[in-house]
């Protein structure tokens, strides 16, 4: 249960993090809202999680997930470059969240 809470944690994020693409700096109400509201949900959610899991362990889940998932979709939806380089680091985001749990996920 602990990883579906986590997981939803994720998505509240990348949710918040693409309704900050359109809130155009704050400018505009319902993007602006989306926003705080995403990361308040993602705040509490990571912190349910922090009862079960070590603070490394999750938020190296929590951050590198989201990265690769705003990464992807700024690729894929929102017109943002995709090159090798970029799709590199992504498997390098990747691979560092696997090493770390590798090291102490319970």
């Amino acid at each position: 249960m602990v990883w579906m809470t986590l997981a939803a944690a994720i998505l509240a994020e990348v949710l918040g993090t693409t309704a900050m693409k359109y809130s155009e700096g704050f400018t505009r109400l319902w993007p602006s809202l989306g926003t705080a509201a995403g990361y308040a949900v993602a705040f509490f959610l990571l912190a349910q999680t922090l009862k079960s899991l070590s603070v490394g362990t999750a938020y190296a889940v929590w951050s590198g997930a989201g990265t690769a998932a705003i990464a992807a979709i700024g690729m894929v939806f929102l017109g943002e470059s995709a090159n090798a380089a970029k799709l590199i680091g992504i498997a390098l985001v990747i691979a560092g969240v696997v090493v770390l749990n590798w090291g102490g996920a319970h």
